[in-house]
């Protein structure tokens, strides 16, 4: 069983350039630490889409302008979590404690969906997330032909996420769907995907793009082009205490 029902997503962009240091500083050493205790929180992560990684990705406005990526996972009720989770954010930031050169493009909850782990991998699909990880490899998606909806999830999660496991350093995946807001628990076309890397995450990311190309060229992929809108896919590092370098040249 899995006590994760959750999962909330910040895509974030630091709009000054000189401040992407006092914000990793702000978040990794004030602001996540005080989110972890509270009732329903049971994971936090966040991850950097380096100069590297971001030539790696394919991204529409606005998300072609996020840097960061931030998930919690939490378990239920969502109301009273959430709820929680958004009233004691907005306590810090009256006390003064909230990074103001900053902006999240794709922010909210999401419902999780499924796990995979590789066959390689000797833990739980529900672990994935509390094993250590080079970075991840995230994919935000939405069916526009709701028509195609079921069957564009079939082959999510019966073809293409079980065939990414495949992929060299790729240790599991976690899906998580939007929800439509006249109907608390319908899907309302949005899939966000993490997969979760035990290997350097651009290179990762050459592989996942060089199977799809292949799946492509051998006609075993279906054509959702019309169907499907991906308005990001790409790779992500781990973020390491301390190590806040990659922007000090654009400042």
């Amino acid at each position: 069983m899995n006590k994760v029902e959750i999962g909330f997503f910040s895509f974030t962009e630091v709009t000054d350039p000189r401040e992407h240091r006092s914000y990793n500083e702000w978040h990794q050493l004030d602001h996540m630490p005080e989110q972890i205790p509270l009732p329903g929180v049971v994971h936090g992560q966040r991850w950097v889409s380096t100069p590297a990684c971001q030539r790696a990705r394919t991204a529409v406005p606005p998300l072609d302008r996020i840097q960061y990526v931030t998930l919690y996972l939490m378990t239920g009720p969502e109301d009273r979590v959430v709820e929680g989770f958004r009233n004691w954010g907005e306590r810090l930031s009256e006390l003064g404690r909230f990074h103001r050169h900053r902006t999240s493009h794709l922010s909210g909850s999401f419902l999780f969906l499924k796990a995979y782990a590789a066959p390689r991998v000797a833990i739980s699909p529900e672990a994935i997330p509390y094993r250590p990880c080079r970075g991840i490899h995230v994919t935000v998606a939405e069916a526009i032909a709701k028509p195609r909806l079921d069957e564009w999830a079939r082959w999510l999660d019966r073809v293409e996420l079980p065939g990414l496991l495949d992929v060299p350093g790729v240790a599991g995946i976690w899906t998580f769907v939007g929800r439509s807001p006249s109907f608390h628990d319908a899907p309302d076309g949005r899939r966000i995907t993490v997969a979760y890397l035990d290997d350097d995450p651009v290179a990762v990311a050459r592989r996942v793009a060089e199977r799809r190309d292949e799946a492509e060229r051998s006609g075993r992929a279906p054509d959702w082009s019309a169907d499907v809108r991906t308005t990001y896919s790409g790779p992500l590092e781990t973020i390491v205490p301390w190590r806040w370098d990659w922007f000090d040249g654009e400042a």
